[in-house]
């Protein structure tokens, strides 16, 4: 027979071996990161070492800065936050507004307009770059930073999670609105946009990240130095180095860190939940 003292004790074991192997999976996700931060502060000498080394023996800074004296590594950052800024800003824009409409309004053919635009989800963006890159010669922006925020404006993904996240919503909260006379616009602005903030931050989160690390669309659209964002300027960087200058290309992908993980640690809270609450009703 499991007395009480027993069966605390086995419950605290328990708990106590959960925490230990989330800890050693903490470690093991974090190792990489460390290596590449351990990487960027050696000689380019030592960066091929066999065995290697995890900690430097030496903490040369220096590679930081020669990062920004053989690119011109602050312009590529300044590109990069200017082009996922505002993709990030205007496809958040329009897929609350059109969220907004699929999910507060019944018109004919709305739910066969969502679904063919959920198919969009289907097509690789690889397939029709082709046609992409036609219309977008012809009006003149290829080499702009135009040619790269224009594709990206709306996203069906970003749609879909927030109707998911505005249906959740109970439409009481319109009909109050609607009582006190707003309008319709009003209704979005000031009910249910500010109530959509968790869906907006967690869209907003991965369509920064995934515009950050966009390397696709620089390649095809990007052809002068000044106006390569981070992803080409890395390229560019590997390029200016030897085969023994891991450790200056290491500290380049450290600075490219700092700043998904400052919008990480500001938005975290309202990923997770948006995360959890999206999706609850369809």
């Amino acid at each position: 027979m499991v007395t009480r003292k027993s069966g605390f004790i086995l419950k605290k074991s328990k708990k106590i071996i959960f925490i230990a192997l989330l800890l050693l999976f903490s470690v093991f996700m974090v190792f990489p990161f460390f290596w590449v931060f351990a990487t960027s502060l050696r000689l380019p000498k030592d960066s091929f070492n066999l065995p290697p080394s995890f900690f430097p023996t030496d903490w040369y800074w220096s590679n930081y800065a020669y990062v920004f004296t053989a690119v011109p590594f602050a312009k590529f950052i300044f590109n990069s936050v200017k082009v996922t800024l505002s993709i990030t800003i205007v496809q958040i824009l329009f897929a609350s507004m059109a969220a907004y409409a699929f999910s507060r309004f019944k018109f004919k053919g709305s739910n066969a307009i969502f679904t063919y635009l959920l198919t969009g989800l289907m097509i690789p963006y690889q397939s029709i770059i082709i046609a992409q890159y036609l219309m977008i010669s012809k009006v003149g922006l290829v080499d702009t930073h135009w040619a790269v925020i224009l594709p990206y404006v709306a996203s069906p993904f970003s749609i879909f999670l927030m109707r998911q996240f505005m249906q959740t919503i109970p439409k009481s909260y319109d009909e109050a609105a609607l009582i006190d006379g707003a309008g319709k616009f009003r209704i979005f602005w000031s009910v249910i946009l500010p109530m959509s903030v968790p869906s907006l931050m967690v869209c907003g989160f991965m369509t920064f990240i995934a515009q950050w690390n966009n390397f696709f669309s620089g390649l095809i659209y990007l052809n002068s130095q000044e106006q390569f964002t981070l992803p080409m300027g890395m390229q560019l960087l590997k390029g200016y180095q030897s085969v023994g200058s891991l450790s200056t290309i290491m500290a380049g992908v450290m600075i490219s860190l700092i700043v998904p993980a400052i919008v990480y640690i500001f938005g975290q809270k309202y990923l997770i939940q948006g995360t959890v609450l999206s999706g609850v009703k369809s």
